[in-house]
């Protein structure tokens, strides 16, 4: 009863959170907003599981409907209760009652016979709807149909794996901070706690199955940070030497700052236009024991922020459409519109001309996306190139394409290194 109980809450709670997103509203922070680590835990599956099911859920609502539109917070508990019917976490019959019991704590007491009826029609329709669907784009890739159209005309071998990526389970890679702990010996730490990992990349480590962060050995003192592997190739392909001045542009919340302060001697300034975000990065840098001078400050926008000496090396980590990461960020595929792409592009050419303006001659600067569309990688990386007669591409140090796709070991990164000619 207990158990049936908090089925009914957690999906009245993760519909109101679902319907926010769905007008606009960022699920991270939304979910940031509730403190009980055991209902955070349960919202960020039914939230999450949801988001990713993208057009899946929406599809099968307006299938089953026969209303223009259910009320909003009701279509977004049908959207979760179809997610938990799909988890197989509990017994048919227990989601659909738990779900008309949810009606009535979000304050929608004449829907439960809809949301019962609807519900119980998808189990009975369940073989026929599923026929449908898969000839669905939407709903078969559970993505956009304008998203699915950029990544099939970027891809057009692999576009399908790219988009299921989307839709999974992203891995939990760690990042060892060889100042205090060497790699090898971390990992074997983690063995004799049971945690199972592997190596991947030059100080990070892949976990088995990913577990919170309170769970990780010397993650207070600063020995280990949670970084996904791809965002870990940012650092090494800047060739850092001790004493070069750095710059992050777009810094927070400090990840890759704390990267690059952990594998060199280096002056770093972090930058980062966002007050309530640059706030976060020297909490972030005192846990692993480093500093840099930050900056809240349009990267685009020099004059405003900018001393005068130049920076040996930049690593620009523009804003962009987030689609490499959106299994991690599932909201991404609500919240995002065809329109942003172009938009983003424009913004990212705007900041690294301003950093272009920065960069001392002879240095290096790094452009980097966690997106996957080429309209914001190599389309602003070869138009600022044939613009800039001392602008010269390199190839990256450790020979890797500059667009890796999301897989079962990193999320979607796009890097292109870019030497200013003396």
């Amino acid at each position: 009863m207990k158990q049936s109980a908090t089925l009914a809450a957690q999906l009245a709670d993760a519909a109101r959170i679902v319907a926010r997103v769905a007008a606009g509203k960022s699920l991270s922070e939304e979910i940031g907003r509730v403190s009980e680590m055991d209902s955070r835990s349960a919202l960020i599956d039914l939230t999450h599981g949801t988001l990713r099911r993208y057009g899946r859920v929406q599809s099968i609502v307006e299938r089953l409907s026969r209303r223009a539109r259910p009320d909003a917070p009701v279509e977004a508990l049908l959207w979760c209760a179809l997610y938990a019917l799909a988890s197989a976490r509990h017994a048919e019959h227990t989601v659909v009652d738990e779900a008309v019991k949810a009606c009535g704590l979000i304050e929608r007491w004449p829907a439960k016979g809809y949301v019962n009826a609807l519900l119980r029609a998808f189990l009975r329709q369940r073989s026929t709807l599923e026929a449908q669907l898969a000839v669905e784009p939407r709903a078969a890739h559970q993505h956009p149909d304008w998203w699915i159209e950029l990544v099939r005309a970027a891809y057009p071998s692999a576009w399908q794996e790219v988009l299921a990526a989307g839709n999974t389970h992203p891995p939990m890679a760690l990042r060892v901070n060889q100042r205090r702990v060497a790699v090898d010996a971390y990992a074997a730490r983690l063995a004799l706690q049971g945690i199972a990992v592997r190596r991947v990349g030059a100080e990070g480590l892949l976990v088995e199955r990913p577990l919170p962060i309170e769970r990780l050995p010397g993650f207070a003192a600063g020995e280990v940070s949670v970084q996904d592997a791809g965002a870990q190739r940012a650092a090494h392909c800047l060739d850092l030497h001790a004493g070069q001045r750095v710059l992050d542009a777009c810094a927070a919340p400090g990840g890759k700052s704390g990267h690059l302060l952990e594998l060199a001697d280096v002056a770093l300034t972090a930058l980062e236009i966002d007050a309530s975000r640059a706030a976060r990065i020297a909490p972030n840098l005192q846990r692993l024991g480093l500093s840099a001078e930050i900056k809240v400050a349009d990267a685009s926008r020099p004059g405003d922020w900018w001393d005068g000496r130049p920076f040996d090396r930049i690593l620009a980590d523009v804003p962009c459409s987030a689609s490499g990461i959106a299994r991690r960020h599932p909201d991404v595929k609500w919240l995002r519109r065809a329109a942003d792409v172009p938009a983003f592009a424009e913004r990212q050419r705007a900041i690294l001309a301003g950093l272009w303006r920065v960069l001392a001659p002879g240095g290096k600067l790094l452009y980097a996306t966690c997106s996957v569309f080429p309209q914001e990688n190599d389309a602003v990386i070869e138009a600022f190139i044939a613009a800039e007669p001392a602008a010269l591409r390199l190839p990256a140090a450790d020979g890797a394409p500059p667009q890796w796709l999301p897989d079962d070991e990193h999320d979607g990164f796009y890097y292109a290194l870019i030497a200013k000619r003396a």
